[in-house]
């Protein structure tokens, strides 16, 4: 539990005095955002504020939970060091993308090509990685059966887990990067999310398998390597992000880029992969699931009928050109995210109650 609290006031409290440091070298460098002509037109104020922030948290999350390490003098695990892996290899492929963008004015960035090659790079090192360091209970950060709440059903091999693992981390790293078109909304969304894997890794390690003489319910207990660790990295993060949003609200002083929004999907996918519950993040991250399929939508219906099904994709600049302000759909959306977590959290509680 020390190892929790210290996480997340450490990466809250670097978050909230190093952001503005990193404003102020970023704009003396110059690195301002490049806004693309065809969005928003309320966007177009936006352009120049500093950008590439994601670099703030990372280190700071990196920071919290080595200190939290050395302060309670308790060792990091291989989960909690793949998941921060999974988090920081995400980001320099982010932080490529930015770095381009900014100095060739290209909006667009790395080339797709590239792009998606550095982010298979990093998402096939994790998902062979986390299939070994076995426990002395035979327990590897991973496992290769699907999960939910807890692992079900048939193992599906390496070669399929590592393919699965993939589509975890491109669709979260790409959901939150969808996600992150407006003051705070990502952010925000996020702090939630990590706040309810607190939770979870906090829960899994109480009713460990491991943990036979104290468990509440014998009955339902759970097959994670190292839960403790997962919730430590998920505090970290979340006091991280927190910090962060007091300076990228509305009107933010500075945006997280590809480099914080592609590290936040990967480290999401990550948590999700090694507390085993893998389905459970389409519901957590219901936010991010929402606004993807938004852009699937409305990819799709172009493409097959040569209409628009929303005035613009991702779904918030929809809501947007409906005249709603950036501040309302912020919020609304903070709102539904909310609610993504209270479900997923309840279903979580509801599935370890169900086997008393």
């Amino acid at each position: 539990m020390r190892q929790i609290l210290f996480a997340g006031a450490i990466g809250l409290f670097l978050t909230l005095i190093g952001t503005p440091l990193l404003i102020k070298l970023l704009a003396r460098k110059g690195y301002g955002q490049f806004i693309r002509d065809d969005g928003p037109r309320g966007h177009a104020g936006k352009k120049g504020t500093p950008t590439m922030g994601g670099i703030s948290f990372i280190l700071a999350t990196l920071i919290a939970y080595a200190l939290a390490k050395v302060i309670t003098g308790e060792d990091p695990t291989y989960s909690g060091v793949l998941v921060l892996f999974l988090m920081a290899g995400m980001g320099l492929v982010g932080f490529l993308d930015d770095y381009i963008k900014i100095v060739k004015q290209r909006s667009l960035g790395l080339r797709a090509k590239a792009k998606m090659a550095g982010q298979l790079i990093v998402g096939i090192a994790f998902a062979v990685l986390s299939l070994q360091f076995a426990d002395l209970r035979g327990l590897t950060p991973a496992s290769t059966k699907l999960s939910f709440i807890t692992d079900f059903g048939w193992a599906i091999g390496p070669v399929l887990f590592v393919v699965w693992a993939l589509f975890m981390i491109l669709a979260m790293s790409n959901g939150v990067n969808l996600t992150d078109g407006l003051d705070g909304l990502a952010t925000g969304a996020s702090v939630m999310v990590f706040g309810a894997y607190t939770f979870i890794g906090l829960w899994q390690f109480q009713e460990s398998c491991a943990n036979a003489v104290t468990l509440t319910n014998p009955n339902a207990c759970f097959e994670v390597r190292d839960p403790l660790d997962l919730a430590v990295v998920a505090s970290a993060l979340m006091g991280a992000c927190f910090g962060f949003l007091w300076w990228n609200t509305s009107p933010a002083k500075i945006f997280m880029g590809d480099t914080g929004s592609l590290a936040l999907g990967g480290a999401l996918a990550g948590l999700a992969i090694c507390s085993r519950t893998e389905l459970l993040l389409a519901l957590l991250g219901g936010l991010f699931v929402l606004i993807t399929m938004s852009v699937v939508i409305q990819v799709g219906s172009f493409k097959m009928t040569g209409k628009r099904v929303f005035r613009m994709a991702p779904l918030q600049h929809h809501f947007e050109l409906k005249g709603w302000s950036e501040v309302l759909v912020v919020v609304r959306f903070w709102i539904i995210q909310g609610m993504c977590v209270i479900v997923g959290l309840g279903l979580f509680y509801a599935g370890w109650a169900s086997e008393k």
